[in-house]
């Protein structure tokens, strides 16, 4: 089947965050990332390719339904990247449970807070799906999880986390926290990640890339850790960062 104009149109407005929050939807490019899509639990509208990667994949019909066949010229205007891969999916975002709070499934979690650059919100999700990480929690200041650059970054690890967004995140900490969860915060003057044990429910909070974690959340948290400098470097990525911390928290 060939896609119309206007839902050409429609597809393409879900580049930005307006249309994806207006559409309850979110459009995913590329091989691997569609791949893990369709194998998870997510819902989705329809599979969008072009004639030459059917060609190239031959099979892809077989095993696969709702597909949409997109001229060259249509894809590229739908498509995020410099060059696509011929194939792009359009997924049904999840709806969260009020009680989410109350369903953590691991005792290592993490807390993004005012983590405003989609690469490195997607890059973090990436780094939680390796080290076996299933809870994430979102502030509602961090970048948007659906956006086209946070997906790629993932680069299909956003099919595979819990991701939480908490409207208020001090009181959903406090709640946590009577919970028995321990706050352990990523600060410059924590103690050594590399020397810290611990045998508590834990969530470890990452703050924002310039300002680090806000004072709310400091004077909130439990214990503080930092990855001890050696060279000469300000500062570390936070994405950078959060692969260290989790190597030690998890090994």
């Amino acid at each position: 089947m060939t896609l119309s104009k206007t839902q050409i149109k429609s597809i393409t407005s879900l580049r930005l965050k307006k249309y994806r929050n207006l559409e309850n939807k979110f459009l995913v490019e590329g091989e691997k990332v569609v791949s893990e899509g369709l194998k998870s639990d997510y819902d989705y509208e329809s599979i969008l390719v072009t004639q030459e990667y059917l060609d190239k994949n031959p099979d892809f019909l077989k095993v696969n339904k709702k597909i949409e066949i997109v001229n060259n010229k249509d894809f590229q205007k739908i498509t995020d990247t410099v060059n696509p891969q011929g194939i792009a999916s359009v997924f049904n975002k999840q709806t969260q449970k009020k009680d989410w709070v109350n369903n953590l499934s691991t005792e290592l979690v993490v807390c993004l807070e005012n983590v405003s650059d989609p690469g490195n919100v997607g890059t973090i999700i990436r780094n939680c799906d390796w080290f076996g990480i299933k809870d994430i929690i979102l502030s509602n200041t961090c970048a948007d999880i659906y956006n086209p650059k946070t997906i790629r970054s993932s680069v299909g690890s956003l099919f595979h986390i819990n991701i939480f967004f908490s409207s208020n995140l001090i009181d959903d900490l406090n709640i946590l926290k009577n919970k028995k969860y321990k706050i352990l915060s990523a600060t410059l003057g924590g103690k050594s990640v590399y020397n810290y044990k611990t045998n508590e429910k834990t969530i470890i909070i990452l703050g924002n890339e310039a300002n680090g974690i806000s004072k709310n959340i400091l004077s909130f948290s439990d214990d503080f850790i930092t990855i001890p400098k050696i060279g000469k470097a300000e500062s570390l990525n936070v994405a950078n960062a959060s692969a260290v911390i989790l190597a030690e928290l998890t090994k």
